[in-house]
């Protein structure tokens, strides 16, 4: 198994993701994705993990949330 820190990524990187549209009348895999981002609801945010496969979440619905690193 691989830590974070060998995988080159720092073990404390962290992203905040807010909703800034609904997802209401989008396509099924994008509400999903905002599910299981931790987003139901406009304005509501959620401090996650920088992974890539957040990342690539993320990507999926980038025109439905903003993004913002964290220290």
């Amino acid at each position: 198994m691989v830590d974070a820190a060998s995988a080159g990524q720092s073990a404390g990187k962290r992203v905040r993701v807010t909703q800034i549209a609904s997802g209401n009348g989008r396509k099924p895999g994008q509400q999903a994705t905002l599910v299981g981002l931790g987003l139901n609801k406009i304005r509501r945010s959620r401090d996650l993990e920088d992974t890539p496969s957040v990342r690539g979440m993320i990507r999926k619905v980038a025109h439905l949330v903003s993004v913002e690193d964290l220290a």
